[in-house]
């Protein structure tokens, strides 16, 4: 059965491009066919695994082809967010999030690493990632460099406001000693210092002994570009339920930083809401059109009732004044070519 699409021709399509619920999506392309991962939470595939997965030629008609990861044993009570997969000498890693989940959770959550032959897997976990001193990590991303070395990027909370910064979930970066293994050299990205990024005022986190933050920011999703020589960390920014939901970036000349941060309290450069039509775009990732011309934001954004994240995707442009997704669109789009 074939999951329903906004576009019955390839010529144009109307997005979301999957209508139901796919969060976080990631999208690999591999030997000319696209894979997307999606969150699935604590919840699991009809065929009893973690991770919806779907199938596509062209970015816009998917099928679902099931679940990713085998669920690891005792983890009935776990929620799994996030999923991320590259391939590195014949192997495809899948990078995610496991933990309480539930805000309001006294449980984290840590990053793990899962891997199969076949980009759809299954995949089966093989090592956790852990964070030092981070009770709440997220949002894996990994990234190679042309000289061949991976980094790991990733959100993780700050609970100190040291340097002005507010507190809450920034952005962090290390490098991979071997793709299942940490450096443990951690190195801050960016943390918040916008207004727009708010994610909840006077917010309880029973995770830190119940105290009570005036201001909770997030930053979350990050996903990395080398464009020009420059090194763009894209991320989320803001609570995924309002309309400052968006994405933004900032700027280095290495993986490791120091990265520049141009970006102010007006709100998400890059993607962000448009009133009356689409909520929440975000936590995006980067793909090409089949004929690799054109790079595209994949996205999710909330429907109507803002019961489901769904299936979304737009052109990103590279401009005089940084990059800009044509979007987020909800009228009918030039197909990916």
């Amino acid at each position: 059965m074939r999951v329903p699409s906004a576009a019955a021709a390839a010529r144009t399509y109307t997005n979301p491009v999957v209508a139901r619920n796919f969060p976080d999506p990631f999208v690999l392309r591999h030997a000319g066919r696209y894979y997307a991962f999606g969150t699935t939470g604590r919840g699991r595939t009809p065929d009893g695994r973690i991770f919806a997965l779907l199938t596509s030629d062209n970015l816009v008609d998917w099928q679902p082809a099931g679940g990713a990861l085998t669920p690891p044993p005792g983890t009935e009570q776990a929620d799994f967010w996030a999923p991320e997969v590259v391939l590195h000498e014949g192997t495809f890693y899948m990078y995610y999030s496991r933990g309480g989940g539930a805000i309001g959770a006294t449980v984290g959550h840590q990053l793990h690493v899962a891997t199969s032959p076949r980009p759809e897997g299954p995949y089966t976990e093989v090592a956790a990632l852990p964070v030092a001193d981070s009770q709440f990590t997220i949002d894996a991303h990994a990234f190679q460099d042309v000289d061949g070395q991976w980094y790991l990027f990733y959100a993780r909370d700050f609970t100190d406001t040291n340097e002005g910064y507010y507190p809450g979930t920034g952005l962090v970066v290390d490098k991979l000693v071997r793709m299942t293994q940490l450096a443990g050299q951690p190195r801050t990205v960016l943390r918040a210092r916008h207004a727009w990024t708010l994610f909840e005022a006077n917010r309880l986190m029973p995770l830190y002994g119940n105290r009570t933050f005036a201001q909770w920011h997030t930053l979350e999703g990050p996903f990395v570009r080398r464009h020009a020589g420059k090194y763009y960390c894209f991320f989320s920014g803001a609570n995924f339920l309002t309309d400052r939901y968006g994405v933004d970036y900032c700027v280095a000349d290495h993986p490791l930083g120091p990265y520049a941060d141009s970006g102010s309290d007006a709100g998400a450069r890059v993607l962000h809401a448009v009133p009356g039509h689409v909520r929440g775009p975000g936590h995006h990732c980067h793909t090409r059109s089949p004929d690799g011309r054109t790079e595209y934001l994949v996205y999710h954004a909330w429907n109507a009732a803002m019961t489901e994240r769904q299936l979304c995707l737009d052109p990103l442009a590279w401009t005089p004044k940084g990059p800009r997704c044509l979007g987020p669109t909800y009228t009918p789009q030039p197909a990916p070519q």
